[in-house]
């Protein structure tokens, strides 16, 4: 792992390569920087899928290629520091699994290629010209996050029928909260459901947003699908729990730290498929060539411990509809 504290050395590491002539000369290795808001490392288990996917492709950090990860912690007015510090490190390409982190590389960048590890509504908040020809140094995956965002309010309304005020919780601070935002707020209306909205800055604010959606007598929570709430998913899922509120979220990873339900796009497989756009692309592939991929799978996961332990009984039609039940 390399964190920015640790980085004390510009450029790469050097190995080398036999010539037919016999001589031997240098070839710097490609240097990747992952962009990140999550603290963590190569073997963090959020990301695990893609370093794999990376190594099965032959790159493997140290030998065939050099990867930086450069971690915001969870503070994403860092991103345009740590973006400059991908172009001292001379890095070939950049990955970011944010959308603030996009941003500040592409501000920080026109040339070096930047490959989205599956981010929410990359045409709407101005990083591709289109999904289908993204333009410019920017291309990746995306998991259609505000085209979502309706269906689990009402995936939450069909699994709780009596639900009637829903705690959201979101990240302002990422440029695709607002799409999703505006969509609960149309889907809430013909619900007949209402919205207490807390925007969360730090992971901090959790248990305060929580008390303050308690106050209001909310009965229902959800999250938009920014990165923190990732990053913080047992954080969430064990606050809801203790309110004793079923909560539906954007990623798997929240029900199988106990929360109730959740409807995803962010599959592993999906997130492995970003190492397939690294490769073409250090092979030659111009980004602006590279069609932005969307999801094709959409998994509805339902947990029943939970709902037992919340005195929920989920309707036999949805349970029918889901992929994974736990129980």
């Amino acid at each position: 792992m390399r964190r920015r504290e640790f980085i004390t050395l510009l450029g790469g590491a050097a190995v080398a390569w036999p010539f037919a002539a016999g001589a031997q000369q240098t070839k710097k290795l490609p240097r990747l920087c992952f962009l990140t808001f999550d603290p963590g490392t190569l073997e963090s288990t959020r990301f695990k899928v893609f370093f794999q996917a990376l190594r099965d492709l032959g790159y493997v950090d140290g030998q065939t290629i050099t990867i930086d990860y450069l971690s915001a912690d969870g503070q994403s007015e860092r991103f345009p520091a740590l973006a400059a510090d991908c172009l001292r490190l001379m890095a070939d390409i950049i990955v970011v699994t944010t959308t603030p982190a996009a941003v500040a590389a592409k501000n920080a960048t026109h040339s070096i290629p930047i490959v989205m590890y599956p981010l929410g509504d990359p045409e709407v908040t101005g990083l591709v010209a289109s999904l289908a020809r993204p333009g410019g140094n920017v291309t990746g995956l995306t998991f259609m996050a505000s085209g979502l965002a309706a269906k689990r309010l009402g995936l939450l309304k069909e699994a709780v029928p009596k639900i009637s005020r829903v705690l959201v919780l979101t990240y302002r601070v990422d440029p695709i909260a607002a799409p999703q935002l505006e969509e609960l707020e149309v889907a809430a209306a013909s619900l007949g459901v209402k919205l207490q909205v807390q925007d969360i800055r730090t992971a901090d604010d959790i248990p305060a947003a929580f008390d303050a959606g308690v106050r209001e007598g909310v009965d229902g929570v959800l999250t938009t699908a920014e990165s923190i709430f990732a990053a913080e998913g047992k954080r969430v899922v064990q606050l809801a729990i203790q309110h004793s509120l079923p909560g539906l979220y954007p990623y798997r990873i929240m029900v199988d730290a106990g929360g109730l339900m959740a409807y995803d796009s962010y599959t592993l497989s999906f997130q492995a498929r970003t190492a397939t756009y690294v490769d073409k692309i250090l092979k030659g592939a111009n980004p602006s060539d590279l069609p932005v991929e969307r999801p094709t799978k959409f998994e509805l996961i339902i947990n029943l411990k939970t709902a037992k332990a919340l005195g929920l009984t989920i309707p036999a039609s949805l349970l029918a509809t889901a992929d994974t039940v736990i129980e």
